[in-house]
């Protein structure tokens, strides 16, 4: 078929590690996924060009995901924590390319669940499931520099450092550059 390209649907996915669970978001995620972004913290570092509001959590776990998974670009999770059942992030993969068998993948956790490593298990979690049971082959995060608790979970989970791309992405403060990190299937072995 000359022309036409055919459209892959994001894999569903369910990951289970120790402490969390990183399942889609449904409907009933929203005020969670809600309190998630409206943090200060978060939206320092949140890829928006202007403060235009908060995030429709409701629109967030039910149409945006839908409309991400179904045209092939990614997906939105969340970061159910065991012990309570609770959820206490956000993940979401985008600039999905299939011919590359490559995704990125951003995070957001919740201040009160901050700083006990959820964050990296997560998306050490995520990362290695893409890879063992999807077939990519590459798995990016990208970090604005001045985001060193993004860095910390880069890190610890894995990733490698690739290098900075100038002015290359967007934060509620302006222009950024961003560094590229990586967890690539050689990183299994």
């Amino acid at each position: 078929m000359i022309g036409q390209v055919a459209i892959r649907r994001f894999p569903a996915l369910t990951v289970s590690t120790p402490r969390t669970e990183v399942r889609p978001l449904v409907a009933a995620d929203a005020p969670a996924a809600e309190e998630v972004f409206a943090d200060k913290q978060t939206q320092r570092w949140l890829p928006l060009a202007d403060a235009t509001g908060q995030i429709d959590g409701h629109a967030w776990c039910t149409d945006l995901a839908r409309q991400r998974r179904d045209a092939g670009a990614g997906d939105h999770y969340g970061v159910v924590r065991r012990e309570d059942d609770r959820v206490v992030g956000c993940l979401w993969t985008r600039r999905t390319d299939w011919g590359a068998r490559c995704t990125e993948v951003s995070y957001a956790i919740a201040p009160h669940a901050r700083g006990f490593g959820l964050a990296a298990e997560a998306v050490d979690a995520l990362a290695i499931a893409l890879i063992l049971e999807h077939g990519f082959q590459r798995v990016e995060l990208r970090v604005a520099p001045g985001n060193l608790a993004s860095r910390r979970v880069a890190e610890k989970a894995g990733f490698s450092y690739e290098g900075l791309l100038r002015n290359a992405g967007y934060a509620r403060g302006g222009r950024v550059d961003l560094e590229v990190w990586s967890f690539v299937t050689a990183d299994l072995h």
